[in-house]
């Protein structure tokens, strides 16, 4: 009896060329459902309808059709087992050899704009899912396949190894086919726990439950060091944020390389390309020179300017695609990775003199992730990102010296990159562009002191902002005798007035934003 083989499949990609030569070189029958079987059919192959095989029609508006025993049997059925092997024989019920499923496109249907939950709910598979488990689980007996990408080394399999397939291809294929559904049932339950239950007063953005599947990407060399094992997983079937970026030129990325990756993402998001021209340039999450300007070269140049010590073999973000003149300026140091929205091809030359560089472009690289996740021993931690709306209007001055238009602006710059410098955090900028960062001290003091040292000179007529309040005025003090002129910072210190005193003996601005920004 010829091999049977069951086709069902929302991505018709490859779908008739792979049946074709099933039929025709490897002799098997075909059944299928629905869509698949027509698209088949009107391909001129010969393929019984799942209805025709079961005796039972599609019902419920397709809703039913594949959940019948003479497909699971066929699926799941034990070829070793004699018993199986009867009941199979007694209920008329053919063993399938191949199954060949893919699911509804649920996560690109919940993906377009003004999407109905009814829309989202009827693209739910319930078929494919318990075809593609039972698939899987029979492994030992059947293979099956989920993307079209798996049909060319399937066919290869069997050319190579005589009509069969081998016990690690069908593992394989298992293994995949079980990914296949848990990001699918992930997804569908990220998007039913985000929307709010009737009458209900829970927030949809901490559900009781939350789920995290990734599919590896690559593996790294190493992790952190070069004792540690590390791997690159991507979250959903389709690639986004970082998977989703073009590597112009250079090495492959690193763990670190990510890590500083991100870190730099999410600072230059705070700079939209429809504004003025931004630079960052990090290391080891921190960053070590951020600056405004017409343009990204100027940018670029402020920013390496602040602390040109720092920034080497650092990483570097720009909110403008690179043009040549920027690429000419980077190719003066030597950096590890450079991202922006985009490189031109004129850039990309220049940059080919230091090929070992990592140049990527992710059109993306302002989106914001709506959670952040950290392990902790026995499970995880899940906050909503760091993505407060902010204004230096819903500041309060509580100085008796108020600051000019050009300080506001300048305070919130300084309070922009200061939200993603490693607590306690101190930031010192002037003309758009960081002076002095003190990041990750374990006092206040100690943060200041590290900025204010860094920056010298440029400090005297600069600014100063702190991701979290001054418990005593000694910082305020601190920041005059350098020639600071205006202070940002959350207040809410039992001791504000001690600042508050501090500021105003000195002369100083201060702001309170009554908001912080801790980054652990």
């Amino acid at each position: 009896m010829a091999r049977l083989a069951l086709v069902s499949t929302s991505d018709k990609t490859g779908l008739v060329e792979f049946a074709r030569r099933l039929v025709e070189e490897f002799g098997f029958d075909l059944i299928s459902s629905g869509g698949t079987a027509k698209t088949l059919s009107n391909a001129k192959l010969p393929v019984m309808k799942v209805s025709d095989y079961t005796g039972f029609p599609e019902i419920l508006g397709g809703r039913v059709k594949t959940l019948h025993p003479r497909i699971h049997g066929g699926i799941l059925g034990r070829r070793d087992f004699p018993s199986d092997v009867a009941e199979m024989e007694a209920n008329h019920i053919r063993p399938i050899d191949l199954v060949v499923v893919n699911l509804y496109p649920f996560q690109e249907t919940i993906a377009k704009p003004g999407v109905t939950m009814a829309e989202a709910i009827e693209n739910i598979d319930i078929g494919g899912p318990a075809m593609l488990r039972a698939a899987a689980k029979n492994h030992l007996h059947l293979t099956v396949l989920c993307k079209s990408s798996q049909y060319e080394p399937y066919l290869q399999q069997l050319q190579e190894q005589r009509g069969e397939v081998s016990l690690a291809f069908r593992q394989a294929c298992a293994r995949e086919a079980f990914w296949h559904t848990a990001t699918y049932d992930e997804a569908i339950a990220a998007y039913l726990g985000n929307q709010p239950l009737a009458g209900s007063l829970e927030d949809p953005t901490l559900p009781p439950q939350f789920t995290l599947v990734g599919k590896q990407v690559q593996p790294m060399r190493y992790g952190e060091n070069p004792h540690q094992k590390a791997a690159w997983y991507q979250t959903g079937q389709t690639a986004t944020g970082w998977a989703a970026a073009t590597k112009v030129q250079g090495k492959e990325l690193s763990y670190n390389n990510l890590v500083d990756l991100e870190a730099a993402r999410r600072l230059i998001s705070e700079f939209p390309s429809s504004g003025a021209a931004a630079a960052a340039i990090l290391k080891h999450n921190n960053p070590c020179g951020v600056a405004l300007a017409k343009t990204p070269v100027a940018a670029y140049q402020k920013a390496l300017a602040s602390d040109p010590v720092s920034a080497f073999g650092g990483i570097v973000a720009l909110n403008r695609p690179i043009d040549a003149d920027t690429a000419l300026e980077l190719t003066q140091i030597f950096l590890e990775c450079v991202v922006a929205p985009a490189c031109t091809p004129e850039a990309a030359e220049i940059l080919q003199s230091k090929s070992r560089v990592r140049v990527l472009t992710l059109a993306s690289l302002t989106d914001e992730p709506q959670q952040t996740i950290k392990a902790i021993a026995g499970g995880f931690l899940l906050q909503e990102g760091d993505q407060a709306m902010e204004h230096p209007q819903q500041w309060q001055v509580v100085t008796e010296k108020q600051p000019t238009p050009d300080q506001i602006e300048e305070l919130f710059f300084a309070w922009k990159v200061v939200k993603h410098v490693k607590s306690n955090a101190i930031v010192v900028t002037r003309d758009r562009a960081t002076a002095g960062v003190g990041a990750g001290q374990m006092n206040r003091v100690g943060s200041a002191k590290i900025a204010l040292e860094q920056a010298g000179d440029k400090a005297v007529g600069a600014v100063l902002s702190s991701d979290a309040f001054f418990p005593f005025g000694d910082s305020v003090k601190l920041a005059a005798e350098k020639g600071i002129v205006a202070i940002v910072q959350p207040g809410g210190s039992l001791r504000d007035q001690e600042s508050i005193d501090a500021a105003n003996e000195l002369g100083i601005v201060m702001l309170f934003t009554g908001i912080r920004h801790f980054l652990h």
